[in-house]
């Protein structure tokens, strides 16, 4: 059978001449969310105040953050809208304040934006870092949970591995945290909008997620469902906006918000966030389970396809560690840019990440995606 597309192929342009493998660097944007952000920058950005009051201002998050809360499982008044994931990541070590005496406990391979604000918290003796590594031959669950103890503080993880697509199991950390007391921060920038995100039932501290990438939109916003236990104290960075009345502009006081818009820090890119709402709409409308369902089915034709001929996952579509829509895949010879640049050539776009190519396989990939690339990769093997 055939695996078609989960959303219109004209909605994206790229694809005419390219086949586009890579959502999970720079994802393309499709045709709903361009064209409100058309729509928003002719009809309102344009014209200043016009269009758009105080109040109009304050508000404008609203809808973006109902869909959010939709997308994430969190109530609404749990879901802060951030100019960037780093934004609200690099606060962290000053907003949970680890003893110095205990130890953070992240993935070395992870991305740096999770792990260099508790590094740059140890180095001033703040705390300490413990790495994990991610092994193919390990379930990486169970290598993180193997490395917590009581003098853990801070489990920091990403849901999906950006460079090798392995998964963590979230409910086993959370359990495994909560038996040593430790806090949960894990980043799904990675896995929301391509896999079932469930913020209530992991019950972590912070799940957060840049708005671009798997979620279809543009740079200049981001998501965070917050957990009540950071609520109970304002932000180490707060901003004119997260204000509970931003336009009353005290200067003499410190006014926060009761729920998570509190960590909204100032203006942000409106034109964003209209964009990513447009998006969210088209991803709930398909539904996650869907979503990787589909992934699915492309993964294993790729990595069954090329089982002979010298390219290995980092992990198979069947190890209980493997997220579907991202496929790491190297050679017997270690791969390099040179790989991808003989992809780009043939006009497949790919990333290497980890000295391996790594495949994204969003919801406008299909069949036909997936054989050129291993075509491709054959002749370049």
């Amino acid at each position: 059978m055939t695996v078609s597309s989960l959303l219109p192929r004209s909605d994206y342009p790229t694809l005419e001449s390219a086949v586009y493998l890579n959502q999970a660097a720079l994802g393309l944007i499709g045709r709903p969310a361009v064209e409100a952000m058309h729509a928003f920058l002719d009809g309102v950005a344009r014209h200043g105040n016009r269009f758009m009051s105080d109040a109009d201002e304050a508000s404008f998050g609203e809808a973006l953050r109902a869909r959010a809360a939709r997308l994430l499982n969190a109530e609404a008044e749990r879901i802060a809208v951030v100019a960037g994931a780093s934004e609200l990541l690099g606060q962290l070590p000053y907003l949970l304040e680890p003893d110095a005496d205990s130890t953070v406990v992240a993935i070395g391979s992870d991305f740096p934006a999770i792990t260099r604000p508790w590094l740059r918290r140890a180095g001033r003796g703040g705390c300490r870092v413990r790495f994990v590594d991610d092994r193919p031959t390990e379930d990486l669950t169970d290598a993180l949970i193997d490395a917590l103890d009581e003098q853990t503080s801070v489990l920091a993880v990403s849901h999906v591995q950006y460079a090798t697509g392995s998964a963590v199991n979230i409910p086993r950390l959370r359990q495994a945290t909560s038996e040593v007391g430790a806090h949960l921060i894990v980043d799904v920038s990675q896995s929301a909008g391509a896999m079932t995100v469930d913020a209530t039932a992991w019950d972590a501290d912070l799940v957060v997620s840049s708005g671009y990438k798997w979620l279809g939109a543009h740079g200049g916003v981001a998501l965070a469902a917050v957990s009540e236990r950071l609520l109970h104290d304002a932000p180490p960075l707060p901003g004119w906006m997260g204000a509970a009345d931003p336009f009353d502009f005290d200067a003499r006081s410190l006014s926060v918000a009761a729920d998570a818009s509190r960590f909204t820090q100032s203006t942000m890119s409106y034109v964003s966030l209209v964009g990513l709402t447009a998006a969210l709409d088209q991803l709930l409308s398909l539904g996650a389970a869907r979503i990787e369902a589909h992934s699915g089915e492309l993964a294993s034709l790729l990595v069954d396809a090329l089982a002979t001929s010298g390219w290995r996952p980092f992990r198979p579509p069947a190890d209980a560690s493997a997220s579907t829509h991202i496929v790491s895949t190297g050679h017997r010879t270690p791969p390099d840019e040179a790989y991808a640049e003989l992809l780009r050539a043939q006009s497949i776009v790919c990333g290497v990440r980890g000295g391996r190519i790594r495949v994204s396989l969003a919801p406008y990939n299909d069949e036909s995606d997936v054989r050129a690339l291993i075509e491709a990769l054959r002749a370049a093997g």
